[in-house]
């Protein structure tokens, strides 16, 4: 596994990059070695907050979370803890949906990988301040919503496999969710 460190108004040190390393590097111990995906670990520093965001992309999944709090390295335990309670967390559901389509090979018993890697490109255009485009993989509903949770969105735009549509699941106030299935007139 490849680790990125890369610091935003900060400059890493080679210990601060030696302990995201050593930390984030614990967590292949769920996948089958040796993995050779890139993870991008971004520190940051705003306001005497010490914000540590990763993302890992393995075999079209994508596992993401960040973490804040007044201190570099408590921020990136943190973070790491938050990693492998999402891998443990979905362990069953994916190992399940993953058996399905033929990929129980990806992990190994104790582990579990996560979400479908979006692919962006972003650009600026007059009052759009933001365009993302990214690779539209089919899914059932269920996987949809297990993918949105999992990135720490409100939605998630996906390919519905039962119907070949563009749909959106949303998370409702309620904490229940919602699905946007496209109609044409």
């Amino acid at each position: 596994m490849k680790i990125q460190v890369r610091g935003n108004h900060l400059e890493v040190t080679d210990a601060l990059r030696q302990y995201v390393e050593k930390k984030i590097g614990r967590l292949e111990k769920y996948f089958h070695a040796p993995t050779e995906y890139s993870v991008q670990v971004t520190l940051s520093v705003v306001k005497d907050l010490h914000t540590v965001e990763v993302t890992m992309p393995i075999n079209g999944f994508v596992i993401r979370a960040e973490e804040k709090s007044g201190d570099m390295y408590a921020s990136i335990d943190t973070v790491t803890d938050k990693l492998e309670k999402q891998i443990e967390k979905h362990k069953a559901k994916l190992n399940k949906r993953l058996r399905q389509e033929g990929f129980h090979s990806l992990f190994k018993e104790q582990g579990e990988g996560a979400v479908r890697v979006l692919t962006e490109d972003e650009e600026e255009f007059g009052d759009v301040v933001r365009v993302k485009k990214f690779a539209v993989k089919p899914m059932p509903v269920d996987e949809a919503i297990m993918q949105m949770d999992l990135l720490g969105h409100d939605f998630f735009v996906f390919s519905n496999a039962d119907t070949d549509e563009v749909n959106v699941v949303y998370k409702r106030r309620d904490g229940q969710y919602g699905l946007i299935e496209p109609t044409f007139a």
